[in-house]
């Protein structure tokens, strides 16, 4: 299985007034990290449409563990717990640069018509493009 890695640098306006990174935040990480993996399955969000469906989320998820702090930096680790025909979950973990465990976070979305905003069956070929991110082990393949 592989898993969508990345640092990233945490500013000041990602603070909140308890002076550690805002739950927000976290959440727009996970924006970023849904992106790069479509890009590493060769569907960047500029194209992705093109192929007559959208992820949609339907639930988000986060643990937080231990905060983070502006002088932090976040490792951002993030792979597929579940892969349906029309759904998938994602999981991720957040770490600070010292490897601490931050928070954990899970994001189910589903696959929808473009057009009609209906649950849409990925295509077996496109199915295939998320099946080396998901951890076969505790994910299904169905």
């Amino acid at each position: 299985m592989q898993k969508i890695l990345f640092d990233l640098d945490i500013y000041p306006y990602q603070i909140d007034y308890l002076g550690h990174v805002n739950n927000a935040v976290y959440i727009q990480w996970m924006e970023i990290g849904r992106i790069k993996l479509l890009e590493a399955i060769g569907l960047p969000i500029h194209e992705i449409s093109e192929q007559g469906f959208v992820p949609v989320l339907v639930h988000t998820s986060i643990t937080y563990k231990v905060p983070l702090y502006v002088s932090d930096r976040v490792q951002i680790e993030l792979w597929l717990s579940e892969l349906r025909h029309a759904s998938a979950i994602l999981q991720f973990r957040f770490r600070s640069d010292q490897q601490t465990l931050a928070a954990e976070g899970m994001q189910k979305g589903l696959f929808v018509d473009k057009q009609t905003m209906r649950p849409r069956r990925l295509l077996p070929e496109e199915k295939a493009l998320f099946v080396p991110y998901l951890d076969t082990i505790l994910g299904t393949n169905q």
